[in-house]
């Protein structure tokens, strides 16, 4: 889903960009008012977790790359879509800066896709389904968070004039819609993971544990 340099047209770039710095802005806003000594280290440990599987990439015809994206658990996890949008942030720019993977003029738009798509798709899709069980509304939110945005990618690629609409969407999507599925998956066993080693470090709202004592 990383999209190079030259795929976009500067003048587009530049639009990305001013919405990535914009919602970059909020996110250490965020990072200001809700990170302490107790849960950096999980955000640190995630974050590199996410730098791994992104960099499991996958050639896509009329496309860019399919790859997991892992926004849905920073948002879930830390019970904020900002939090996903800081964390895509820094791994895309380390990405893009040392191992040339996403260009440096479209990070903006990357970053959009991947950090602020997937992460309010994933927040809010996990905030609207949790009501159905909270194992099934996390997966369904990690496959949304990473299918939407690779089809926002598409859109993109084609209003940019890069590939056609329709296969670019149909490829993107159905890619991106297996691998999704993984996603979903391993979103779900690091979340229980997380529930049956530290409950603590999870917020109300996805922390099993904590639900019974509130109850």
């Amino acid at each position: 889903m990383h999209i190079p340099d030259g795929f976009i047209p500067l003048w587009q770039c530049a639009i990305y960009w001013i919405i990535a710095l914009i919602a970059l802005g909020y996110s250490l806003k965020w990072a200001r008012e809700n990170l302490d000594e107790k849960n950096i280290p999980l955000l640190a440990v995630l974050s590199a977790g996410i730098f791994a599987i992104q960099a499991m990439n996958i050639p896509i015809p009329w496309g860019t790359s399919g790859h997991m994206v892992g926004a849905a658990l920073i948002a879930i996890v830390f019970f904020s879509p900002w939090a996903a949008v800081l964390v895509l942030s820094i791994v895309l720019i380390l990405q893009g800066l040392i191992f040339g993977d996403g260009g440096m003029t479209a990070l903006g738009a990357n970053i959009v896709n991947m950090g602020i798509i997937g992460g309010f798709i994933g927040f809010y899709a996990y905030k609207i389904l949790k009501g159905i069980g909270r194992i099934p509304a996390i997966f369904i939110a990690a496959w949304a968070s990473i299918f939407l945005a690779a089809i926002a990618c598409a859109i993109e690629m084609s209003i940019a004039g890069t590939f056609p609409l329709v296969e670019g969407v149909i490829f993107m999507g159905l890619y991106h819609a297996v691998i999704g599925v993984i996603e979903g998956v391993i979103t779900v066993v690091v979340i229980l993971g997380i529930d049956s080693a530290r409950p603590d470090l999870l917020p109300d709202w996805v922390s099993s544990r904590k639900s019974e004592v509130l109850e």
